[in-house]
């Protein structure tokens, strides 16, 4: 596996340039994981980068996991609740004093299905053609409208429209076959 071969060649040969193909390849998944808990763009770059230095400085000692996915979810996300609590801290509003949100606090059972179901999106996300990947987090994530996207990919907003709903369908249908596995 080509993630192994980087993850040894950081390790063995302090070799920058496996660690950069390792950022490149792993930077998008590492901001939407960290996004997707502290719904900052700041704070989730913050996060993302901490975690590919944390990576870096601690490559001699660091286990290569067998699964890196799953390993690099697990880094990203303790990263980013570590990282929402220490910002919740600095604030200067005790938290007595800050009005409850309209969302209620999710059970154990609800916040493990969260996950899960976050596990399933990121997964499926990063199956999709690149094209297809690009123009989902273009239009979905980052709120482009279709024709912003058409022009910077060079392509007519039919097409965006095209990609978008092939993206969605597949995410559906990964979606929905994780509901149907849990009845």
């Amino acid at each position: 596996m080509e993630v192994t071969k980087l993850l040894n060649d950081i390790q063995k040969h302090d070799s920058e340039q496996a660690f950069r193909s390792l950022y490149n390849l792993y930077y998008d998944r590492f901001f939407r994981i960290a996004f997707y808990y502290l719904q900052r763009d700041e704070w989730a770059q913050e996060v993302a980068l901490d975690v590919f230095t944390n990576l870096w400085n601690n490559r001699k000692h660091q286990l290569i996991p067998d699964d890196f996915n799953k390993y690099s979810y697990a880094l990203v996300r303790n990263a980013a609740l570590n990282y929402l609590e220490k910002e919740q801290r600095r604030e200067t509003t005790p938290l007595e004093n800050i009005q409850e949100t309209s969302s209620p606090t999710l059970s154990p059972e609800e916040q493990v299905i969260n996950e899960e179901l976050f596990h399933i999106y990121e997964n499926s996300l990063n199956e999709l053609p690149d094209r297809c990947r690009e123009v989902f987090i273009k239009v979905r994530e980052e709120k482009q409208s279709y024709a912003s996207v058409a022009e910077e990919l060079n392509i007519s907003p039919k097409t965006v429209d095209a990609q978008l709903q092939k993206a969605v369908t597949r995410l559906k249908e990964k979606i929905n076959n994780y509901f149907k596995g849990k009845q």
